[in-house]
């Protein structure tokens, strides 16, 4: 039977990985993702997680070992944050065009310098071109939820997981989450088979030279896989909903009937900006909420198809982007991938874009109402908008 229990997010993140009968679990602490790896070691002591816990010296290493232990065959997982993720850069493209269905769970935290411990997307989005699958949580139960979701996502396309989620609005945080029966998660993950390993008895080459008659083949197959993964998320999606009564859809529309301003949000300021729609449109604002949940490969044709049927036909005529992260030079990402699905869609929703709850400043109701204030105010989007940037 499942259990509910008050969990900080790093705990459901271990609760999740125990979950899923992982192998070999490599760890490196880093404020806020320690408690991740913490908690797991504490597992494996008592017996709990039957997995190899390999204590290593840097995040790079971390990655390091995940790769040869997923090459050999085994679940493996770890953690990291900011610094750190930067850290594993070189040996994330290892992974992915490797192949090898690894999940990493990042705890979002602004880079340095100035150092900074706490809340902001720009670590995880920097990673956007390593070719990992990227998915974004809300909330405690989400990053659960996740976890499992992403073993069997990485599995069935061979492809890398990041499970990211915010410092301490949700790692540190608790809240009461529904830890699934053992059972039903055998049942939902079966254990992992890998086709092609590391295997003195059937010797392989495996990431051998590339010469240029073939090497752009490789990223073309990388592509195809990429192509497969919204389907397949669906379909895990549609599983883990039906067996455990929460699907978790790449995007979600949230108060948008009427609405001809949408809100898009990621993570937890998804939970603030549903408190912030639902006082404006108690005034009567014509407003509301897009959540996305899914980064990389980015959900173009979902958004495209979201943005039409949003209020069952009415006109989206503008969308507001909280960006909690910056490209500079460039601005917002989430802005910068919206504008760029929308492209040669006739008359397309002008997309604004604010930089908003950077190095972990708040993110108030209000501070999301003056996005949209601002919004509703201008006819055409300028540059992007900082929100309570000190004067």
């Amino acid at each position: 039977m499942p259990t509910t229990e008050v969990l900080m997010g790093n705990h459901a993140t271990s609760w999740g990985v125990k979950l899923a009968r992982t192998q070999v679990i490599a760890a490196y602490p880093i404020t806020p993702q320690t408690q991740v790896v913490e908690e797991l070691s504490e597992m494996c002591a008592r017996g709990d997680l039957p997995a190899k816990f390999i204590k290593v010296e840097s995040e790079h290493s971390a990655m390091a070992c995940c790769i040869g232990a997923s090459q050999a065959g085994a679940r493996a997982f770890t953690a990291t944050s900011s610094q750190g993720l930067a850290l594993m850069h070189e040996l994330l493209f290892w992974a992915a065009y490797g192949r090898l269905p690894i999940v990493l769970c990042n705890v979002n935290r602004a880079m340095a310098p100035g150092w900074n411990i706490w809340s902001d997307q720009t670590d995880s989005l920097a990673q956007r071109d390593t070719g990992w699958v990227q998915i974004y949580c809300e909330t405690n139960q989400e990053v659960l939820d996740t976890v499992l979701m992403s073993f069997k996502l990485a599995e069935s396309v061979n492809l890398p997981v990041m499970v990211v989620y915010d410092a301490f609005i949700l790692s540190h945080t608790y809240e009461p989450v529904e830890i699934p029966d053992q059972k039903e998660v055998d049942k939902f993950l079966p254990p992992f088979k890998a086709e092609f390993t590391l295997d003195p008895e059937k010797p392989r080459t495996f990431n051998p030279l590339t010469a240029p008659d073939c090497y752009m083949e490789f990223r073309s197959i990388m592509e195809e896989a990429h192509d497969k993964v919204r389907d397949a998320y669906l379909d895990v999606a549609r599983d883990y909903g039906r067996r455990f009564k929460r699907e978790h859809p790449i995007l979600e529309l949230i108060d948008a009937e009427g609405a001809d301003t949408l809100l898009v949000t990621t993570g937890s300021t998804t939970s603030t900006a549903r408190v912030a729609v639902r006082e404006l449109r108690a005034r009567g604002e014509k407003v509301g909420l897009m959540k996305i949940r899914m980064f990389r490969p980015f959900p173009a044709d979902a958004i495209r198809d979201a943005l039409l049927k949003a209020n069952g036909g009415s006109k989206i005529t503008k969308v507001a982007v909280l960006d909690r992260n910056i490209s500079h030079g460039a601005g917002g990402i989430w802005a910068q991938e919206i504008r760029a699905a929308l492209c040669g869609v006739p008359s397309a929703p002008k997309v604004f874009s604010f930089h908003i709850g950077l190095g972990g400043r708040d993110i108030t109701p209000e501070s999301i109402t003056e996005a949209y204030r601002y919004t509703k105010d201008h006819e055409e989007p300028e540059k992007a908008v900082w929100i309570g940037l000190k004067k």
